[in-house]
């Protein structure tokens, strides 16, 4: 899928700049922009030429939320299943599950979840409901003074969905995290950054700007395998319930690190110069990835 309809897939100087492009409707998200949105991060990881990833909105708007116009169930789910959590165990990959039944959020936050390459966030307008749930498993989110960010699913008398359950306390707080669903409140950016949402707030012209110096700030003399591993470490080692699963990846990934892009970085840490790195991704990662 390369010729997206709802998305803007651009690199330059190794930064892919992933647009959610609806602006006639605020981008407003789709079944057809998630279904996009899942097959561009899969295929950024895949590309070594890609380093970094910054997503932002065209127009006005980083994300309205789902588009509510829709015929039928506005978030394209099939209400002539009665799924239960077995299905959802059984058979999660069935494609009447996948399509009818598991929140298209979700599938879209997964994809960038197990993306190995660094993702920001530059949220340039309004970012409400999945627009703002989709940012949280970006790495980092910058806003524009501009930005509108609201988790307002209780005022539909719906749920949080894309996985946010999860990611949102880890990066607010439980408390925090429950007083955002709760209040269904619309925080500006100031305010955002002041929960610990976004990193900085800074004006409109200067939002892309500041993406990619941050991109480049993760990638310029890095390892392409060892940022890829550790994006995927803290994600997935954060979760577990004790510090030896972490040992057990470390002890992989240090061991495969070492033998590979990790003696040239000692080597130019040795010899004062800049570090060449030659490991590619995917195609480097060690034997054990995925874990």
């Amino acid at each position: 899928m390369s010729d997206y309809q709802t998305l803007r897939y651009e690199v330059a100087d190794r930064v892919l700049t992933l647009w959610l492009h609806r602006p006639e409707s605020l981008n407003a998200f789709t079944v057809e922009m998630a279904d996009e949105l899942v097959d561009a991060f899969v295929r950024a990881s895949a590309d070594d030429d890609v380093a970094a990833i910054v997503v932002t909105g065209s127009g006005k708007a980083f994300c309205a939320g789902m588009d509510l116009s829709s015929a039928g169930n506005v978030f394209g789910l099939d209400e002539s299943q009665r799924p239960t959590m077995e299905d959802l165990i059984d058979r999660y990959e069935d494609p009447a599950i996948v399509s009818g039944v598991r929140d298209t959020g979700g599938r879209v936050s997964l994809a960038i979840y197990r993306c190995l390459k660094p993702v920001i966030a530059a949220i340039n307008g309004a970012a409400v409901g999945i627009g703002a749930t989709m940012t949280l498993p970006m790495d980092v989110r910058l806003a524009s003074e501009r930005a509108r960010i609201g988790f307002v699913f209780g005022r539909l008398g719906i749920v949080p969905e894309a996985c946010s359950t999860w990611f949102l306390p880890r990066i607010v707080g439980m408390s925090r995290a429950l007083e955002l669903v709760y209040a269904a409140d619309i925080l500006d950016a100031a305010s955002a950054k002041e929960v610990g949402l976004v990193r900085d707030v800074v004006a409109e012209d200067d939002l892309l700007p500041a993406a990619y110096a941050l991109a480049h700030q993760f990638v310029d003399g890095r390892s392409p395998v060892a940022t890829a591993l550790m994006r995927q470490m803290l994600y997935r080692n954060a979760s577990e319930p004790h510090p030896a699963e972490a040992h057990r990846v470390e002890s992989l990934a240090m061991f495969y690190t070492s033998m590979a892009d990790g003696k040239e970085g000692v080597a130019a840490f040795l010899g004062k110069r800049p570090a060449a790195f030659t490991g590619r991704v995917p195609a480097d990662l060690p034997p054990f990835f995925p874990w």
